[in-house]
């Protein structure tokens, strides 16, 4: 690169290259201009004021500049006698674990509970049609993750794990539109990604990698603190001295399993409260504070924090994956469980917004599960779930309230439209959420109003249970070698281990541990 230059531009210069071109032209000259090749390094809109404008950072490279990303989808096979590492899971982590051991020389056996994901599909339409949710295949377990069917958002704030850029670029390698690459809030869509996903597990296997899936975990083989290998419930053993375990929030069997082994893990705060809805319109108008939103605006979103104080205790209520024009899905792991979350498709362009609006849990919120020891948040999420289930008659509709109604503590008798394809119950969320969630979340509501018109009044409502936000468990590791402190060979990684939070500080981690393993 030659040279960087930020610019303030209109909206409609930024969604257009010709006329962003001309703009340049205008800014620097015809004859400079021309001597160079120029992209997007960056992107951001600024909408605080009613003149909504758009910062761009520019990037000027030499005419002969090669783009091509072709490094980041070809990898070198991997020599037959090469050192396998078995993976577990193969969501973000898992899969940026598994390039970067081929990169690194050694051969990855990835080990995935669910099905590849043009198989999912039909359980997840399953889910959504009947109301039968298969505990192996479903909108959190199978290839990709959760995060194949839940968005596709890769916006982080983990600046410092790792190389973002890379990862980005794999994913632009593997289809993703190129706009990724400097969207200040990149998103893939979850039409987009199981096609990236199902190319990335091409490129593992055609390297020398292995991907196995309805492979699930049911023990892991040891000696003497090191772990050998595992066991599926095909009863098929898998063997390697090192083992990278990367499952997910939502695996409760292998926490349990965990525990079972005696392997030291620890109880993690998380947080638990509703969806909410709204109408996408309602939102860009006072996101964007006018009535109607161009076509050179994307969806309006919104990120909300607000701290409470019940019962003497503070504690913060927060949105959490917002899905401008989304979709709410059915996220439960078994069929005993009411759990939603939020998606949206690439063009972003239901006429829904959604979001989940949550309450930072505490430690003495579990006091009812303590014999369960480091397990104790997890019980109590699957409690709410299951109770959600039971009032919405054993089935996967959801319970919903008009928002203004929760408020004031009034059972909704109807509600409004909604994208949430397996059906709503109208009712009071009281029923299901204890008084220390659902307090400090009608507390927030009301200071959610005070920034966004008409957020919390009727024309919105809450549909729930959003409990799945991170993992309720920690698994231990070594800050330097990233291994268990108490297993040799255990590599404990991503989201459900702790240590992640989303799709890109997944991969992030994944990529770290494939290296400490490697070291």
């Amino acid at each position: 690169m030659l040279d960087l230059k930020d610019f303030v531009v209109s909206p409609e210069i930024a969604h257009s290259p010709a006329l962003l071109h001309e703009y340049l032209i205008s800014e620097l000259g015809t004859n400079l201009l021309n001597s160079y090749q120029y992209r997007i390094e960056k992107k951001s809109i600024d909408a605080r004021n009613r003149q909504i404008n758009v910062n761009l950072r520019i990037g000027f490279y030499e005419k002969n500049h090669d783009f091509s990303l072709s490094q980041f989808a070809q990898l070198k096979p991997l020599p037959t006698n090469s050192t396998p590492v078995i993976i577990v899971g193969s969501g973000p982590a898992g899969l940026f674990a598994a390039l970067r051991l081929i990169q690194l020389g050694i051969k990855p056996i990835v080990l995935e509970r669910g099905k590849n994901v043009r198989d999912r599909r039909r359980d997840l339409a399953a889910i959504n049609r009947f109301n039968l949710v298969d505990s192996d295949s479903n909108y959190c377990f199978g290839e990709g993750g959760a995060g194949t069917y839940s968005d596709g958002k890769l916006y982080t704030r983990s600046t410092k794990r790792g190389d973002i850029k890379s990862v980005l670029e794999t994913f632009v390698a593997h289809g993703a539109d190129k706009n990724i690459l400097f969207e200040a809030h990149p998103h893939i869509g979850t039409n987009k990604l199981p096609a990236i996903i199902a190319s990335i597990r091409t490129a593992i296997i055609e390297a020398g990698g292995e991907v196995h899936f309805n492979q699930r975990v049911t023990d892991f083989i040891l000696e003497n603190h090191q772990i050998k290998g595992v066991i599926t419930a095909q009863n098929e053993e898998f063997r390697s001295d090192k083992l990278l375990l990367a499952t997910g929030h939502s695996a409760r069997d292998i926490f349990e399993l965990l525990r079972h082994k005696n392997i030291l893990i620890e109880s993690k705060g998380f947080a638990i409260g509703v969806r909410i809805e709204h109408r996408q319109s309602l939102i860009d108008a006072c996101q964007y504070k006018m009535k109607e939103r161009p076509k050179y605006l994307p969806p309006a979103s919104f990120s909300l924090v607000s701290q409470t104080r019940y019962k003497g205790l503070q504690r913060g209520v927060f949105s959490f994956c917002m899905c401008p024009g989304g979709f709410i899905v059915p996220s439960a792991t078994s069929q005993n469980q009411v759990v939603v979350n939020g998606m949206s498709p690439s063009r972003r362009d239901s006429q829904y917004a959604n979001s989940g609006i949550v309450v930072g849990l505490l430690d003495n919120d579990w006091a009812k599960f303590k014999s369960e020891g480091a397990l104790a948040g997890m019980y109590l999420q699957e409690s709410l779930e299951q109770k959600a289930h039971q009032l919405a008659g054993g089935t996967q509709k959801a319970i919903s309230q008009l928002t203004q109604d929760f408020i004031q503590k009034k059972t909704s008798k109807s509600y409004h439209d909604s994208s949430y394809v397996p059906g709503l119950i109208p009712g009071e969320m009281r029923d299901f959420l204890p008084d220390f969630i659902a307090e400090p979340l009608a507390m927030g509501l009301q200071d959610f109003q005070k920034k966004i018109p008409h957020f919390s009044s009727n024309v919105g409502q809450i549909i729930g249970l959003e409990s799945r936000t991170s993992s309720p468990v920690k698994i231990p590791r070594n800050p330097e070698t990233l291994e268990h402190p108490q297993i040799k060979g255990l590599f404990p990684c991503g989201e459900g281990a702790g240590y992640a939070g989303g799709i890109m500080s997944a991969a992030l981690d994944g990529i770290r541990c494939a290296e400490a393993i490697a070291s």
